[in-house]
């Protein structure tokens, strides 16, 4: 079997195939992913992904074998298959597995108490501690037993051995103490890791599973998988909008913060978008259905969710390999501390074998395989609460080592909806004349000024006219013929290209860019009828977004060292705006592939390097830098499938908070795998040298366990 990037697990190349999902309950740490991935080792199954965050098994198999077929296959590793996903609480599904450790522990301490208090029968004693082992036992030897046949050496198996070695030499409170801790370490585990659970589908599960529809024949229920485009839904004060949609009736606020993050809720009324998700806080909403559920906003985001899970950090990969070697090294060492000094030194057989055992104990990876992928999913999901979408844990380390920014200026650090503030006629008649020609050249055009424009014009009743040859200069501007004469709208840069700039006009448009406005020079070409001239010119502003300044300083107080805006923009222009809100430098006259350069220059001083643009237009820019990160993907889908990260706001603050996340997630993997490293590496030699006992490594190596997972459900915490 192979193993790839993302931890899924290719067992044989399929000619044809289908793919089912199942949800596993008893899948709480790498053991039981690793006997399934063996149970599922067979001719007709393909590629075999297990989640233990989400507590799914992905199977692609062949269409002749059955999906029970597969279902007996994963339940034969010692997991049991259930319909659904696994809601109730984790004593409900744990019940027997709780009294049986906590049978287990009740006798050992009274067996304990007895041994230190008083004198015994030693037939009493052995009964207790055999009694003690074999109810904690009960949950391991299965485990034990599985993979011993599929030719696997885990640490249920190790802790058999020890158990089993422990009773040989006559330290039966020994081998009952070490079933007892590791069956309650197990315990404690898998209750960690079902909090863990739990904080995603809090994530996962914010829309209701019905609608309420209206029809002419009243109101009622449906499951929101049914409802259709452009059916009506109701949305009551206090209900979560179940699909999203526009707004026919009615005004509300609605809090947004479960899908964005944003902390003050949103005023909506007829023509507004409301998103699958949200809540509506206060009246009632007639809304008119935009998009079927699969395809909703939230639907996308939570598909994000889910496969961020399963994608491995760089932490994790180095782990698993670190693991696989690891364990069987040390196991061999095991043996050999128990045949080679008696035979070479005439040592004691008993103290070597239990100093063998105790090596075994010291061989479970435990706390470094489960390190790194619960730091990973707290991290995702609290940063999923707090709107921003990351999509795994290669893009959550990269965040924690981002040192550099480049960030695109229209609608990042702008509002993104500039707006008409200046006219100047040059050689136009009036400004009817000149705005009919802006808006015949600008009315088809999406760009962000052409819609100023646009909007500009049409307030003052300005009809617009046929354009003939339309061509579109990159970076620069367009022309097009009207009236049987060329005309050209575009920036500073085509002006001089043109030849039609004057020393007068020169100085007018940089005082125009000195004050932040971007132009748009209007005029006609020189095409051998006329001479070429300037019309007029237009002024537009686009103000800097509010408290994009904090947002900046945030970045800089959270270790980034230089922050660059990349824009098409003339370079006075994206100057002015850069000193307005703190940027350290900014970069003019931009075309797509000029970004990519500047992108590979910040990538040479700093290493990583992160691109925050609209996911669309700066696409090759996002891809170019180590992480690509989308503002505003509530209002885009395309933003969420170019980033790397999507802030599902506006707002760049997200980000700030992101790489603060980012860096305590790297800090917290560092810290756990450093731990349990420097834990190992002092019982090895505890063990080696006779001075640690077997409950006592079971108890460093459980404790250290349990240590890291609580450091990592830390970063659950969201911060506001």
């Amino acid at each position: 079997m192979n193993e790839t990037q993302d931890s899924t697990i290719v067992v044989n190349k399929l000619n044809k195939s289908v793919t089912s999902t199942f949800n596993v309950a008893g899948m709480d740490c790498a053991d039981e992913i690793a006997a399934i991935q063996n149970s599922l080792n067979t001719p007709k199954i393909g590629r075999v992904t297990a989640n233990l965050m989400s507590s799914q098994v992905q199977v692609e198999h062949d269409p002749d074998i059955t999906r029970d077929d597969v279902k007996a296959l994963i339940n034969k590793s010692g997991v049991t298959v259930r319909d659904e996903k696994v809601t109730a609480s984790f004593y409900s599904n744990n019940k027997s597995r709780v009294w049986l450790v906590v049978t287990s522990g009740v006798l050992l301490s009274v067996g304990l108490l007895l041994q230190w208090l008083a004198s015994p029968p030693e037939e009493l004693l052995f009964g207790l501690f055999l009694a003690s082992t074999l109810l904690g036992g009960s949950l391991i030897a299965p485990k034990a037993y599985r993979a011993v046949k599929q030719f696997s050496l885990d640490m249920n198996v190790l802790m058999v051995i020890a158990a089993v070695g422990a009773f040989f030499i006559r330290e039966y409170s020994e081998g009952a103490a070490v079933v007892f801790l590791f069956s309650l370490a197990e315990l404690l585990e898998a209750f960690s890791v079902a909090r863990a659970r739990k904080a995603i589908q809090d994530v996962l599960s914010i829309t209701p599973q019905n609608a309420l529809v209206e029809t002419p024949k009243g109101r009622f229920a449906k499951p929101v998988e049914e409802v259709q485009i452009g059916e009506t839904i109701i949305i009551l004060g206090g209900d979560r909008v179940p699909l999203d949609g526009i707004v026919e009736k009615g005004t509300s606020s609605v809090n947004q913060a479960p899908l964005t993050g944003e902390s003050q809720p949103v005023f909506k009324q007829i023509g507004d978008t409301v998103l699958a998700g949200t809540i509506n806080e206060t009246g009632t909403l007639t809304v008119k259905v935009k998009s079927l559920f699969k395809d909703s906003k939230i639907s996308n985001v939570i598909r994000m969710v889910e496969d961020a899970q399963s994608q491995k950090a760089p932490a994790q990969l180095f782990v698993d390999k670190f693991a696989k070697i690891y364990t069987p090294v040390v196991t061999v060492i095991a043996i050999l501390l128990a045949i080679v000094p008696p035979l070479l030194f005439s040592g004691d057989s008993n103290t070597w074998l239990y100093r063998s055992l105790v090596f075994l104990v010291i061989a479970c990876p435990c706390a470094l395989v489960i390190a790194t992928p619960v730091s990973v999913v707290s991290a995702l999901t609290a940063l999923a609460k707090m709107g921003v979408l990351v999509k795994g844990g290669v893009y959550l380390e990269s965040l924690g080592k981002l040192r550099a920014l480049a960030v695109d200026k229209t609608g990042t650090i702008t509002e993104g909806v500039p707006k008409v503030v200046s006219t100047k006629l040059i050689k136009a008649d009036s400004e009817v004349e000149l705005l009919t020609i802006a808006l015949s050249l600008e009315k088809e055009s999406t760009h962000p000024l052409a819609r100023a424009v646009v909007k500009y014009s049409e307030d003052k009743k300005i009809q617009a006219k046929p354009v003939h040859g339309f061509k579109v200069i990159q970076g620069k501007g367009i022309e097009g013929t009207i009236d049987s004469f060329s005309f050209f709208a575009g920036n500073h840069k085509l002006a001089h290209e043109l030849g039609v700039c004057t020393p007068e006009i020169e100085t007018y448009l940089k005082s125009l860019e000195s004050e932040a406005q971007s132009v748009l020079v209007i005029g006609r070409k020189n095409d051998g009828q006329s001479y070429g001239k300037i019309l007029g010119i237009l002024g537009m502003a686009d103000e800097p977004r509010a408290n994009v300044n904090q947002a900046i300083k945030d970045l800089h107080k959270e270790g980034i060292l230089e922050i660059s805006m990349l824009s098409g923009d003339n370079q006075l222009t994206a100057s002015a705006i850069a000193k307005r809100v703190g940027i350290d430098s900014a970069k003019g006259d931009m075309l797509p592939e000029n970004k990519v350069e500047e992108i590979k220059k910040l990538i040479e001083r700093h290493e990583f390097v992160g691109m925050v643009g609209d996911g669309i237009n700066d696409a090759p820019a996002l891809a170019q830098a180590t992480i690509g990160i989308a503002m505003g993907a509530a209002g885009t889908d395309a933003a969420i499938e170019t980033a790397d990260v999507a802030l599902m706001t506006d707002d760049l603050n997200q980000l700030a908070k992101a790489v603060n996340k980012g860096r305590k997630a790297l800090n917290i993997i560092r810290f756990n795998i450093t731990f349990a490293l420097v834990t190992k590496a002092i019982f090895i030699v505890l063990g080696a040298l006779g001075y640690s006992s077997l409950w006592l490594a079971v108890a460093a190596d459980m404790g250290a366990t349990l240590l890291v997972i609580a450091n990592s459900l830390r970063l659950l915490n969201v911060e506001k």
